[in-house]
């Protein structure tokens, strides 16, 4: 089942919201769960083209379905085709985000066909090749979608001073619906 009710995901993450009125969970402050418009079928397919990748599919019909971020795990959901969620807001991973966009970058293979745990110790550039990044974690950690590859679809996590760069999640709709779900 590859399809989103996108009713059902904005109502709840309404009632997240209305049982976190001061914003206390972790990354509520950023993305103050709301739920962008989702993304014509024109424009995902535009951005596929453009990047020469195939988006998988449950993050696919997320965007298509339940909208483009930022309610979502961590600091929200980055947005797959917008650079900035307001003119003028500061953006504290727009660096990160550009760099996803620069031409091929997200059409290259993934480089690790196993998790590289511990302290990288090295730039992380050549690791999130052919990686989407989906959320900030915070202090320059980061979430990612696996593009292509034996790992396509899955979502990682990157810390490059402690976590390494692991498996998060054996999905998107996993990792979003488990944020969903939490208390």
């Amino acid at each position: 089942m590859e399809s989103w009710d996108g009713d059902d995901v904005r109502a709840r993450i309404r009632e997240m919201a209305a049982q976190d009125p001061g914003r206390e969970r972790f990354g509520a402050d950023t993305h103050r769960y709301e739920v962008t418009p989702a993304l014509p079928e024109a424009e995902i397919r535009a951005f596929e083209e453009s990047h020469g990748v195939d988006l998988p599919m449950e993050y696919r019909s997320f965007v298509a379905e339940v909208g483009n971020g930022p309610a979502g795990p961590c600091h929200g959901l980055m947005p797959l085709t917008v650079a900035r969620p307001e003119a003028g807001e500061e953006w504290a991973m727009d660096d990160e985000w550009e760099e996803d966009r620069l031409p091929g970058r997200l059409a290259e293979p993934f480089p690790l066909t196993e998790p590289l745990p511990g302290r990288i110790g090295e730039p992380t550039d050549a690791l999130t090749r052919g990686t989407l990044m989906l959320a900030e974690v915070g202090c320059g950690s980061f979430v990612r979608l696996v593009l292509n590859g034996p790992h396509v679809g899955e979502v990682w996590q990157i810390d490059p001073d402690w976590g390494g760069f692991i498996p998060a999640s054996p999905g998107f709709r996993t990792w979003y619906t488990d944020w969903l779900e939490s208390p």
